[in-house]
């Protein structure tokens, strides 16, 4: 990705990871409960999509739960895409 962006934010009162852009805001949206985030939905404005974007804030996602400790649920299908892509995050995933 070429463009230069600002850092991926973690709003943990709002359970997401945003990246405001300037045609809005790119996010995924978690649920956590007792140890385990549950990645729920992903967003990205349309002018911004295909450029790694959304990719960025799923990765800032994935690292801030292995940072912690969390298990994740891919429930988004894009993060489950995501985690494909970058095997390394595929030990994170909370079997069912």
């Amino acid at each position: 990705m070429s463009e230069d962006l600002p850092a991926v934010r973690h709003d943990s009162e709002a359970g997401r990871f945003e990246l405001d852009l300037e045609a809005g805001t790119a996010f995924v949206d978690y649920e956590l409960e007792d140890g385990v985030m549950d990645l729920r939905s992903t967003w990205v404005p349309p002018p911004h999509r295909n450029r790694g974007i959304g990719e960025r804030v799923v990765l800032a996602a994935l690292e801030h739960a292995r940072a912690h400790g969390y298990r994740v649920i891919p429930t988004c299908p894009f993060v489950s895409g995501v985690i494909e892509r970058n095997p390394g995050y595929r030990d994170l995933v909370e079997e069912p």
